[in-house]
């Protein structure tokens, strides 16, 4: 993740049902050794390692106990998801086919204060149903069933944004309609072992449609269209 601050990030991995390998707070992520690294237990009580505790480290044992399938965390700033988070818009809208079949939609929590029960409270209704969470006026968490597929999440939100980005600064956003994001939900199914909810927003019936975004993760106005797409992602949810 070369365009992330290396001090902003924080990663953590579930080494067993008791144990949890965390980073170690102010610190730079790529002058860490292994000799940095702490181990906590599932209250956050350190059990080994010479340094202190990520400030973040409720946040990863929140996820942890939402998502008992999740063996992986990644908490990072990458500019242009976390701009973004800092203009109140989430990454929901069907532009890329390989964000559906691999991600999904990430929503947007609404703005707790870093280090506080108001984080997790934000997140909590998020967690359970996406893999990948824009946090407004912070950053970005992402996690899976290892620490590769949670790494390889953090880059697929950033490189969504980017292209995002270019998108609406051209002018136009060729969205993907129901019918293809349909299909792509197909293949979904079949190939990619991915838990979070594809509800993402196709275009109004058309290639040429636009949808607006509002900051808590949806659009300003919802056809029968968009709702149809929402239930047949959760339906189709790999638990």
């Amino acid at each position: 993740m070369d365009n992330i601050t290396p001090d902003q990030q924080g990663l953590s991995v579930r080494l067993d049902q008791n144990r949890i390998l965390m980073t170690p707070t102010s610190m730079c992520k790529g002058m860490m050794s292994p000799s940095d690294l702490v181990i906590v237990d599932n209250k956050g009580k350190k059990l080994a390692g010479r340094r202190d505790v990520s400030s973040e480290m409720a946040m990863h044992l929140f996820i942890y106990q939402l998502r008992p399938d999740i063996k992986a965390i990644v908490h990072a700033h990458p500019p242009t998801a976390t701009g973004y988070a800092a203009a109140g818009l989430p990454l929901n809208e069907a532009l890329i086919s390989e964000v559906v079949i691999c991600l999904g939609a990430i929503p947007l929590a609404k703005y707790g204060t870093p280090g506080t029960p108001e984080l997790t409270d934000a997140l909590a209704p998020l967690i359970p149903e996406y893999d990948a969470i824009l946090m407004s006026n912070h950053g970005v968490v992402s996690y899976g069933e290892d620490l590769q597929k949670a790494y390889m999440k953090m880059e697929t939100v950033e490189h969504f944004a980017k292209v995002a980005l270019v998108a609406h600064q051209l002018g136009r956003q060729q969205l993907l309609s129901q019918e293809e994001v349909e299909k792509l939900l197909v293949v979904r199914r079949k190939y990619a072992a991915v838990h979070s909810v594809a509800s993402m927003l196709p275009a109004g019936g058309g290639r040429n449609g636009t949808r607006p975004l509002n900051g808590d993760g949806g659009s300003r106005e919802r056809t029968r269209d968009q709702e149809k797409i929402d239930l047949s992602a959760l339906s189709n949810r790999r638990r």
